[in-house]
This record gives C-alpha cells, structure tokens and sequence, in this order.
C-alpha cells in the first residue's frame, strides 16, 4: 500500500479533470508537444551548449543554417500574406515578413555580436531541408491528406491556407524562446564569461517572447472560422513542424564527448545498463491497491442479494467499501505519523545514507503492520485472477512510461535489462499491465496474492514488503548481473520506500512530488536537482576535468516531472 487506499477510482478509465482555460490554439497545441521539447532540452548540442563548453565549430554550423530556416519563413509569411483576405491581418503577417528580412540581413552582425563569425559557405543539411521543403508545402496548400483545388477560388479557401502556414511556423519560435529561457534560468546574472550568453539572452529576451506570441495571435485569429476537421489539420501540421524541429537538433553532428544520452555514452560491450523502477504511481496513473479496492467491491455480492456457498464468505459490497475506506484512513495517518517520527533528530548537515537507512527501518515495521491489517481484514478475499489480469492490461498508465520501455526492449543494440521493484500486493497485475504493450522482457519483483482455483484466499505472500527489501533484491539483482561488464544502474521512483534504492543507484531519478519523500530526504541532507541542471554540470564537469562519472551514493538525486525528461535522458530522440 503506498499513500493509503483512494476508493472510487474506476478501473481502466482516466482521471477526472477539470476543464481550465489553456487559451489560444497556439497555446494548446504546445501543451500538447511539450514532451517532445524534452528530446531538444536533453539533446547533445543543448546540454553542451547550456554547459558553456560546445565546441565554437558546432555552433557554427548550426547558426549557419539560421539563413536557410529565415529565407523559407519569409517567403511563407509572403504566400500567407496572399491568402489572408482580411488587410488587417495582411498588415500584421506583412510585419512578421518584414520582421524576418531584418534578421536576414542584420544576421551576420548579429553572430558577430554573439562573438563568432559565420562559415563563407553555408549549405543546408538534410534536417533543415526537411523542414524548410515541409513549411513551403504548408503554405502552397499541399498538405499530405489535404485536397486543395489547384486554383484556390474563394477567400475561405485562401484564409485556411494562411492559417496552414503559420501552423507551421509557430512551434519554431516557441521553441527557441522555452529553450533559451530554460538555460537562462542555470546562468548566474552576472556570468559574462559563458560563451554562448549573449546567444541565450537573445532568444530569452522580451522581444523574442513577443514575436513568438505574435504568431501564436495571428494563428488563432486565422483558425476562427475553420470547421474542426480543418482544425485537425492545423494540429497536425504543427505537430509535424514540431517533430522537424527536433530532428534537426537531434542530428546535428556533435563531435566532442558528452553525459547524453546515457544508453549511447556508455559503449555496450563494455558496459552493463540495468534500469530499475517503481511502479504505483511511478508508473501508474493510480495506485494499485485502489484499482484492487475497487475490483472487490464491484465484484462483492450486495448486502440484500442471493449467493451462492462460495460468495458466502465474502463480505459485501458495503461493508467492503466502508472496511477499505478505514484501512485507508489508518494507513494515511500513521504513515504521517511514522515520518514525522523519523524527524525527531537533528538535521544532518551532510549526506547521512546510514541515519536514513536506520530511520527507515520504522517505515519497515510499519509497512509491514499495515499489511497484516489487510490480510486479517480479509478485503482481498474472492478476487478473480482473469479479472486482475484483464485489469491489469487496462492500468493507465503515465504518459511516455510505456514508451520508454517498449524502445528499450526492442533495441538488440543495448545491453540493458528493466526490473520493477514493488510493494504491489498482486505481482500479476503488473505483469498484465506490461504484457499487453508486448513487454513480458520486464522483470517483476514484488508481492503475491495468494490463491485457490483462481480466487484470491486473502492471504499475500509478501516478498517487497519494506524499503530494506526493496534494497535487498537491488542489490541482488546486481550480483547476478555482474558478469555483464561494469555496471551502471539507473533506478526510477518516487515515494519513501525507494529512496535508499534511488541513492545506492548510479543515478536516481525521483519521478513526482511527493512531499514525504522531499521532507526525508531533506533532513537526512540529501539533495534534489532538477534532471537539466544535473546534467548541464556533469557536462561541465566532464570537459574540464575530465570527471562528470555517475556514482551512487552521491547524495544527489535527480527530479524530472515527465517520462519524456526520462526517455531523453536515458535514449536519446
């Protein structure tokens, strides 16, 4: 049980959210992408960059392909400029074209600014002749699935086009202002000595904001009278547009040595990459005892029914919901209650791994009462194992997670292997939720229920029941693997119990928030850096000397808030 019992939560179907406001098109549509940005924030090229220590001769090559990315998007402002049919909008996508030609011209003298000088040749590589060719296409109309007549006759028609356009346009700007503007947030006010400041302070800055919101206004202002198929369209193709961007930087050649993506650094055949992960709620959507609490209720006969001999000894569909809602309760407050035990000494002010590992072991004994309390209570009684399965491959799981592993598994290149460690009551449950995205290669090491011709008895054979077990079977699992080649271990989590796992790991990375894991970890001085900052320093640390290795028991644990800062990190694009 982790975080108590939520009951009420349906199996199989989403979380209930509430309708916000997200604005614009613009605006919704780069919510959507947001995962892909990960790929550019984590690539080679951004990490060194942010670093200060790209090689100057990389960066030149790709500002060299600026012109090439500037002439397209002035020559597709002028074809939009030509379809608007409304000379208000004409004006303002005329300002963006003559916005564009500016930087064409005034680019040289810029780069000059940012302390570089730009090649006397400029030829475009393949990624940019990609986008470029796919921007032009947008806006002459050609649109893959799209049939547009060959002679556009009515305004409308015209109207769409220009909308197609600046559909393609507008994930580039937003791009470049998140990126610098994320690297901007690592550099010191007053850190003149980086050498690509001048660059991030150009694509940060207010006026840069404003460009990429004014091609985000005049998107929404070209879509108003579009009908939702030609909406989808809209999506699509700055989805594309997005997908090109991250191409370009993911293929720009980089020649020096870099700490991403952690799966390429590291040759296989010397190097052994096992990756462990929690599941509930690292995951999953939702905990796996709420989808259980909700399976015997559902399943559990009504107070006022018939049953059968069998169904007598259940406990009915009341009285369940009222049992798992007390065992949740408990659990809850004296979880909170076992923590803020284990802070009743001093604050540690250096890393203490053997003051947490001995605080823990209260979290073992409590964990371990808590399951008592189930099995006694005999709420897990008469579930059916197809049942659990089926639910099992319905489990919602966290966007990208399943993804991640799915290309790991299907890579023959890498040497890798993925454990999941769990407190889950039910092994087969998980099992079911990664079968059904053709993963059986994943290793399940958790708790099992217990069965009679299929139905569950109640009991649990508890295997992962405490933090120190959890780190019992990583450690195991690593002694098995050692004749692999040298070991780099990644462990992926984020409640209590995987704390001692994350620290002893290579790199631990703490997926979520939750606060009791914060408020431990904090007091037995362990510290959390954001995934981007970590790696930014390790490259850093890597060129200057020669250092930037990962090490357990560092002290440091790594904090993302999206399995595609994962995925990038560990795979790449």
């Amino acid at each position: 049980m982790v975080g108590g019992v939520v009951v009420g939560v349906g199996v199989g179907v989403g979380p209930v959210v509430a309708m916000v406001d997200e604005g614009g098109l613009g605006k919704r549509f780069w919510i959507k992408v947001r995962n892909d940005t990960a790929a550019v924030l984590y690539s080679p090229f951004f990490v060194s960059l942010a670093s200060g220590h790209l090689l100057p001769e990389t960066f030149r090559h790709c500002i060299s392909q600026d012109v090439h990315f500037l002439r397209a998007y002035a020559q597709a402002y002028e074809m939009a400029e030509n379809c608007a049919d409304d000379d208000e909008d004409k004006s303002a996508i005329r300002r963006l074209r003559k916005r564009v030609l500016e930087k064409l011209k005034a680019h040289p003298t810029l780069v000059q600014e940012w302390g570089f000088e730009l090649p006397d040749e400029s030829i475009p590589i393949s990624a940019t002749v990609k986008y470029t060719d796919f921007l032009l296409a947008a806006a002459s109309g050609r649109i893959e699935g799209e049939k547009v007549p060959g002679k556009i006759a009515t305004p409308f028609e015209r109207t769409k086009i220009a909308a197609y356009t600046l559909a393609a346009l507008g994930p580039c700007m937003r791009l470049y202002a998140y990126i610098s503007s994320e690297i901007q947030a690592l550099l010191k006010p007053d850190d003149s000595n980086h050498l690509y400041k001048k660059w991030i302070d150009s694509y940060s800055s207010q006026n840069f904001e404003a460009s990429a919101l004014q091609i985000e206004e005049m998107l929404d202002k070209l879509s108003i009278s579009l009908t939702g198929e030609e909406l989808e369209v809209i999506e699509k193709l700055y989805h594309q547009a997005m997908k090109l961007e991250v191409d370009f930087f993911s293929t720009l050649p980089i020649s020096q040595k870099t700490v991403v993506p952690l799966a390429r650094v590291h040759d296989p055949a010397e190097h052994h990459l096992t990756i462990f992960c929690d599941f509930d709620l690292t995951c999953t959507a939702f905990d796996s005892s709420a989808i259980l609490a909700e399976m015997a209720i559902i399943t559990a006969p009504k107070a006022d029914s018939d049953v059968s001999e069998t169904q007598l000894a259940r406990m009915s569909s009341a009285d369940l919901r009222n049992s798992w809602g007390a065992l949740s309760a408990q659990y809850t407050e004296e979880f909170e209650q076992c923590v803020d035990s284990m802070m009743d000494s001093k604050r540690a002010e250096k890393f203490d791994y053997e003051g947490l590992h001995k605080a823990l072991e209260q979290v073992a004994e409590f964990e371990k009462r808590a399951n008592t309390r189930v099995i006694e209570s005999g709420v897990l009684k008469g579930l059916n194992l197809e049942d659990m399965k089926r639910a099992g491959q319905r489990l919602i799981l966290q966007d990208g997670c399943r993804s991640f592993f799915q290309k790991i598994v299907k890579n023959d290149t890498l040497n890798t292997d993925v454990h999941v460690l769990s407190y889950c009551w039910c092994g087969d449950l998980i099992r079911s939720a990664f079968s059904s995205g053709d993963l059986d290669e994943l290793k399940v090491h958790s708790n099992e229920l217990t069965y009679e011709e299929s139905v569950t008895t109640g009991g649990i054979d508890k295997k992962v029941e405490s933090p120190m077990e959890k780190l019992q079977g990583f450690n195991e699992i690593l002694n098995n693997c050692n004749s692999k080649g040298k070991q780099l271990t990644v462990y992926i989590g984020g409640a209590v119990g995987d704390l001692l796992c994350m620290l002893q790991a290579d790199v631990g990375i703490v997926f979520g928030s939750s606060s009791s894991l914060r408020k431990l970890g904090d007091h037995f001085g362990v510290s959390f850096v954001p995934l981007f900052s970590g790696l930014v320093k390790k490259q850093r640390e890597l060129v200057e000397d020669g250092s930037g290795n990962w090490k357990g028991l560092s002290g440091t644990l790594y904090t993302v808030s999206s399995w595609a800062e994962i995925h990038a990190f560990i795979l790449g694009s």
